[in-house]
């Protein structure tokens, strides 16, 4: 899976910009602000959800611009593209081929991951970021996951709506939504459940591997059934009332991470265990895609490299460069990327400006 061409309108801080891109690394370097980042950015909404920042599109679109954006990029022939308007800054669109799609039609073509700074915090904060990071992970992996999440939220948010009304809500609506919620909510916890089991065994065959080795688990309160989940819901539904909200199924699932040679959970490790953690995850999850889709996936890996020493550094981008497929770094310094294969295409960035070194 590799981009050909990337195409920014009125996004972040420039108010245009064309790359031409190729297989393998593609680096950006220059100072904190300059844009880098936003560049990564612009790549991660060519998959579904809110990218890799999860900011609001309003917070996407140039400043000095109308209130609009747009991001495009080339897969040989096939063009991809997603954006707002500046009538409904808030409302995306997305078009393949010119054609208008669901955004999350956007995982058939293209797995994208990422690794950014922010994400140093994953094992520390709340359940729910944990729950979006095992997600784009089995997006990537099984495209129709997105669109069964999407659409267990939505009957989530009409049932809980229906709890929260003044008067008994409807017996045979309520029935109807626990229908849906136990269909996509199974499908859901199944492909979940189905990563969590290819990581494990991914990560259990990598040997000595350049990081730490993880093993996760889903805690998931066992509701992987139709049945069982249908039943759950409809035995808590007084409880549900009283809290108007849902309170079982596979919104309040978890995931745990565990460091395999420490025995140590994952938030009781340092930032620097938790960063090798995340790295073995996401290069196993890499691995995985290639298997089953028959491309590696589009990596991004937002100034990753200013965290490893030299040595595990010149490591790391041997590994990546051994797997293939197009990879994406930013970092501050240009040494940071001496020991990346001549192939490489460098870009220097400075303020909205791109220029290949």
């Amino acid at each position: 899976m590799t981009l050909t061409q990337l195409t920014l309108h009125n996004f972040r801080n420039y108010p245009s910009l064309r790359l031409d891109a190729s297989p393998g690394f593609m680096i950006f370097s220059g100072q904190n602000g300059a844009g880098k980042t936003n560049i990564l950015e612009a790549v991660s909404l060519l998959a579904p959800g809110r990218g890799l920042r999860r900011a609001p599109l309003r917070d996407m679109a140039h400043d000095k611009g109308v209130g609009d954006f747009a991001v495009a990029a080339h897969i040989g022939d096939v063009q991809l593209g997603t954006g707002t308007h500046a009538e409904s800054p808030e409302r995306r669109k997305t078009r393949i081929n010119e054609a208008t799609v669901p955004t999350n039609d956007l995982a058939e073509w293209l797995s994208i991951l990422w690794l950014t700074p922010a994400m140093d915090r994953l094992f520390m904060e709340g359940a729910s970021g944990r729950r979006n990071f095992l997600d784009r992970l089995v997006t990537a992996l099984e495209p129709a996951h997105a669109r069964n999440c999407s659409r267990y939220d939505a009957a989530r948010r009409e049932r809980n709506r229906l709890l929260a009304h003044e008067y008994m809500p409807d017996t045979d609506w309520l029935d109807a939504l626990d229908n849906q919620l136990a269909q996509f909510g199974s499908a859901v916890a199944t492909t979940r459940n189905r990563m969590v089991d290819g990581l494990n065994e991914a990560l259990g065959e990598t040997g000595a591997n350049l990081f730490a080795i993880p093993a996760l688990t889903l805690n998931d309160d066992g509701l992987r059934d139709e049945d069982a989940l249908r039943q759950a819901l409809s035995d808590n539904r007084r409880a549900d009332r009283a809290a108007s909200r849902t309170l079982r199924g596979p919104h309040r699932a978890d995931l745990a991470v565990l460091h395999a040679g420490k025995q140590q959970a994952a938030e009781k490790c340092s930032t620097g265990e938790q960063k090798a953690l995340l790295f073995s995850i996401i290069l196993a999850h890499a691995d995985l895609v290639a298997a089953k889709r028959g491309a590696r996936p589009i990596l991004l890996l937002d100034e990753v490299a200013a965290h490893l020493d030299p040595q595990r550094r010149a490591a790391l981008f041997d590994k990546l460069f051994e797997k293939g497929g197009q990879v994406w770094l930013t970092g501050t310094e240009p040494g940071l990327f001496e020991s990346v294969p001549d192939s490489s295409r460098h870009f220097e960035v400075d303020n909205g400006a791109v220029h290949l070194r």
